[in-house]
């Protein structure tokens, strides 16, 4: 296999977790020790390398999922540190689904927490190896065992600890390497960057022993000849250790967890040691599959630098004004100046610079290589999702899902001589944010952009006055509706038209029922077997389906509704494609409309961190915003209280939070589904 050696030594890995969980400040070490950088740069203090945005530094969170390389013991790196805001879910998203690993980084404090779980589902969606690293050991509060605990309650993981901290709080000094059975205590003159090896305090042994007793049970179950070995009794040796750590966090059996704490610079480099040790290389992960546009048949391509080339742009950026767009190389070689085919986009592009990137500087590469993560530059017709490969051999590989918007504002720009300008920006932000939507509203004329949250488009509105020089007028927040039916009907229509010379006339009878709130739409056509070929009946499925997320007799997407097509006739003649669609449409619409329809607003989940002398404040409020209380859970000296409340009722919410609270409380908020806001009273 050509580069095969290279290949082994890349780690294409995501920092994942939930906001202020220490994901960033981890980064920023992990560069530091693989001498990538040679100054800690503090998130607090917006100096941190991966938040290379204004935005981000001004608010100390990470918005967008930042690409860099670095080197370990003789391996590449490829790091990308992703968003923990909810806001900003596509990024973790896309990044997911080009990485071949995931670091899940937890508050020893805050445990699991809603955006922790939420992340490390959509890793485990892609079946993306993990290690955890349980960081903040040094604050008050610091519980490792109850977090892990909760690893194994909420995410239902199967930890395995190799490293445990020897104190805690302020007394945080050091971890024991499990494997090893040794203290590990880190030089604070040199930031953490020089470490020894120390024997156990015999206060710790008996404990030492017990976990690493439970990690050989762990391990020794995922092979029979290591369960021979473990229940004779017979030592394991180190490399035996590893290897059998390694075979079970590639098959998603065990998570390796780690702790530390990552601004006293404790705790880092055995982690650096686990990416390399336990992540996989991309000859580790499946060959990525796709469909070869011409034949219909599935192909699969293997991390080769002599297959044929297969890239996926998973992100694109404006860089100084300039497009830039990320790409995962799966197979082949990409090289400056050639031409590559867009199999999405069905257009040829020429590839005019490539770059590795590391946050938002940029090293130019002539040539790279299957496993590779790198920036290109030419791609003007590219955009997030779209497959590139050697025009002489296409394929499409699964694209990135993108998520609905719940939130819209309208917006104008101050004056008319503005408009071409505002439109302009905003059509750039929306090609690097699929979760980013504008649009003209028909009946009001107003423009209006739509996105994941209020943050999210004030972060966007930033960007406009701060990089384009617009300051826009902005509108209410508006929630964004979708409709649904409340009773079963059925419908039968005729389409009886002469276009061009063609006497189009066929009728269908369509029946429609609701379905639970957040099941989505279900099409299903239960015509006579043998009447219509598998194509045909594909092609009238998506125009059903396509026709649900147009709009309904309301003038909004339809969701949750089930779609039977009972019939379908020609009048005599042989099936027509377009006389087929179109009565199936009229039919469908027509069904929607006698089902009495009705309007959806966005609910959303929420989790509220509160000290417990304002838990009554936090009910309360919430009561009033129409919420429903799911649960209240005591952690520590606060109490956490889940709720289901209207998107509609929650602008302003963290200002008065703040308030009410004397800004000890936070929360986090993500979408549920579409329903009445009546259904919480239930």
């Amino acid at each position: 296999m050509a580069g095969e050696a290279r290949i082994k030594k890349i780690r294409n890995i995501g920092i994942i977790a939930h906001i202020d969980a220490g994901k960033t400040t981890l980064t920023e070490r992990i560069l530091y020790y693989t001498g990538k950088i040679h100054r800690i740069g503090e998130v607090h203090e917006g100096q941190a390398t991966m938040d290379y945005l204004p935005e981000e530094q001004e608010r100390g969170i990470t918005i967008t999922s930042a690409c860099t390389t670095c080197y370990w013991k003789g391996h590449e790196i490829h790091l990308i540190d992703t968003p923990g805001h909810v806001d900003f879910t596509i990024e973790v998203e896309r990044s997911l689904r080009v990485l071949d690993g995931a670091v899940g980084v937890f508050c020893a404090v805050g445990g699991v927490e809603p955006q922790s779980e939420t992340v490390w589902h959509q890793a485990e969606r892609f079946r993306v190896p993990k290690m955890a690293f349980v960081n903040k050991m040094d604050r008050v509060g610091a519980d490792f065992w109850g977090t892990v605990q909760q690893m194994r309650e909420k995410l239902g993981a199967r930890p395995v600890i190799l490293t445990m901290p020897y104190g805690a709080e302020q007394d945080f000094k050091g971890v024991v390497d499990v494997v090893k059975e040794k203290l590990i205590l880190w030089d604070e003159a040199s930031l953490g960057e020089k470490y020894s090896y120390h024997p156990v305090p015999s206060e710790m042994k008996e404990e030492v022993a017990r976990v690493r007793r439970e990690l050989l049970e762990t391990i020794a179950e995922l092979e029979e000849e290591a369960l021979e070995k473990y229940l004779s009794d017979e030592p394991f040796s180190e490399e035996e250790i590893h290897a059998l750590i390694r075979k079970g966090t590639l098959s998603l059996e065990i998570v390796p967890v780690f702790c530390g704490s990552a601004l006293k610079n404790k705790g880092i480099q055995p982690v650096l040691d686990g990416i390399v040790r336990y992540l996989p290389s991309p000859l580790d992960v499946p060959p990525v599959k796709g469909t070869n546009p011409e034949t219909g048949k599935e192909e699969t391509r293997f991390p080769d630098e002599r297959e044929p080339l297969t890239a996926l742009a998973f992100k694109v950026q404006m860089f100084e004004g300039r497009k830039m767009v990320y790409l995962r190389l799966y197979a082949g070689v990409l090289e400056v100046g050639k031409t590559v085919l867009n199999v999405t986009q069905k257009k040829k592009e020429k590839v005019a610079r490539l770059f590795l990137m590391h946050a938002n500087k940029r090293t130019r590469l002539e040539r790279a290589g299957a496993g590779d993560i790198v920036a290109a530059m030419g791609l003007k017709h590219t955009v997030t999702g779209d497959t590139l490969t050697d025009p002489d051999h296409p394929l499409v590989l699964e694209p990135i899902g993108a998520y609905e918007p719940v939130i819209s504002v309208a917006v104008e720009p101050r004056s008319r001589a503005e408009e071409e300008k505002v439109e302009e920006a905003l059509q750039k932000i929306a090609q690097e944010d699929p979760t980013f939507r504008v649009k003209i509203d028909p009946d009001t004329g107003q423009r209006l952009i739509s996105g994941m949250g209020e943050l999210h488009l004030e972060v966007i509105l930033n960007r406009l006055k701060r990089e384009f020089g617009l300051e826009l007028l902005v509108g209410r927040p508006q929630v964004v509706h979708r409709e649904t039916i409340t009773r079963e009907a059925q419908v039968t229509e005729r389409f009886d038209q002469v276009v061009g010379e063609e006497h189009l006339r066929a009728t269908a009878t369509v029946a429609v029922r609701p379905r639970p709130r957040g099941t989505g739409n279900r099409v299903e056509l239960r015509l006579p077997e043998g009447s219509l070929s598998p194509e045909q009946e594909r092609a009238l499925a998506d125009t059903l389906e396509k026709a649900l997320s147009a709009a309904g007799p309301l003038g909004y997407p339809v969701v949750d509704v089930e779609v039977h097509l009972l019939d379908l006739s020609f009048n005599g003649g042989g099936f027509q494609e377009m006389a087929a669609r179109a009565a199936a449409v009229k039919a469908l619409q027509e069904a929607l409309k006698k089902a009495s329809p009705i309007l959806l607003e966005p609910i959303m989940e929420i989790e509220v961190v509160t000290p417990s002398e304002f838990l009554g404040e936090v009910i309360s409020d919430l009561n009033q915003r129409q919420g429903h209380v799911v649960g209240i859970e005591a952690r520590g000296p606060v109490q956490v209280v889940r709720a289901e409340v209207p998107l509609a009722q929650m602008f302003g919410y963290s200002t008065d939070l703040r308030s009410a609270t004397q800004g000890r409380a936070s929360f986090i908020m993500r979408f549920a589904r579409f329903d009445l806001p009546e259904s919480l009273k239930k």
